[in-house]
């Protein structure tokens, strides 16, 4: 168990993962207050002292306080847990800024960059709050719903303040929950952000029923593209074959309950993209990734056809068999190095 050293911590975003994470800390005897935008939803989880909206039938354990008032619940905490779609995470920071006491930790359960930017959310981050804050960011193969109801997950912190990374590992880690850490922040962003377009395309393979072996090579050429984003950022090949590459890809890309598959398999079963965005009803992240991603390949003069085909088919229109056809139609090639 951690020190009180980062309780209570304040969870802003109280949509499935955000109130996982809560439900999570406060398993372990932590302080939590929750905060959430919707204030009709907040009233209801304060009446239910649950989240039925997003984790129905999981009850909040006793150190788990639902609030409605933003500045109370940041002013309050010695550690915020941010957990909104990267479409919102600047406008939190910046509502955070002014409310946010000198050396407070933040850390992150987002996954992309800061849209319009190419930008990882950790420069973000960096540059919103400045230096005076150690700043992490939580990843790896988990969905919200199995952590909720404490079913064994592995999970990465990463964060360039040891201190920082040790003692929010700490404070999560439980019998169901283990909690790996590294300073490799770029490469845990990188992994976190990629997977859900690949996830995206194995979706959209298996909606048009191409079948196991397509599926598995999507997500090994997919790797590859990982590979290729992640060493011209710097980021450490190890951390792309740990929990926040390779597990997290795989999750995300066989399971049906990530969204980024489900939007997949909307569209590969003969939905428009909205039609399908509006089947899953909930953030997408690979949408907005995509377009991000494919602009910093671009920048950068990397090979991502998969990424590539993925962002065609959310905003070119491009018909998915055809974007088969032109990933299978590539130059023949040696494996390896490409």
């Amino acid at each position: 168990m951690i020190s009180s050293a980062l309780m209570p911590t304040a969870v802003i975003g109280a949509g499935a993962w955000g109130s996982a994470l809560a439900i999570a800390l406060a398993r372990n005897g932590h302080e939590v207050l929750l905060w959430g935008r919707d204030a009709q939803h907040i009233a209801a989880m304060q009446q239910s002292h649950s989240n039925e909206r997003y984790l129905p039938n999981v009850a909040f354990p006793a150190s788990l306080e639902v609030v409605k008032d933003f500045a109370q619940a940041i002013g309050r905490a010695k550690h915020v847990l941010i957990s909104v779609p990267s479409v919102a995470f600047a406008d939190i920071l910046q509502q955070m800024k002014p409310l946010l006491p000198d050396e407070i930790p933040v850390s992150w359960a987002t996954k992309g960059f800061t849209p319009d930017t190419g930008r990882f959310l950790y420069d973000t981050a960096a540059d919103i709050l400045g230096e005076g804050h150690p700043l992490a960011v939580i990843s790896g193969p988990s969905f919200a719903m199995e952590v909720a109801k404490d079913l064994p997950t592995a999970m990465t912190v990463a964060s360039r303040d040891s201190a920082f990374f040790q003692a929010l590992a700490e404070a999560m880690h439980r019998p169901t929950l283990r909690v790996y850490t590294t300073t490799d922040i770029q490469g845990v962003q990188v992994g976190g952000t990629v997977k859900n377009i690949l996830a995206i395309s194995a979706g959209i393979s298996d909606g048009l029923g191409y079948g196991a072996n397509a599926r598995a090579a999507l997500i090994t050429r997919g790797m590859a593209e990982i590979l290729r984003l992640a060493a011209y950022l710097g980021a450490d090949p190890e951390t792309m074959i740990g929990l926040s590459g390779v597990g997290d890809l795989i999750l995300t890309c066989t399971d049906d309950q990530s969204r980024n598959r489900q939007l997949g398999l909307a569209i590969g079963g003969g939905m428009t993209v909205e039609q399908a965005v509006a089947k899953v009803g909930k953030t997408v992240e690979g949408m907005t990734a995509a377009r991000e991603v494919l602009m910093r390949a671009q920048q950068a003069g990397i090979e991502m056809p998969i990424v590539e085909q993925v962002y065609k088919i959310l905003y070119e229109q491009q018909d998915p068999r055809q974007a088969v056809q032109d990933l299978l139609c590539r130059e023949q090639k040696a494996e390896i190095g490409h």
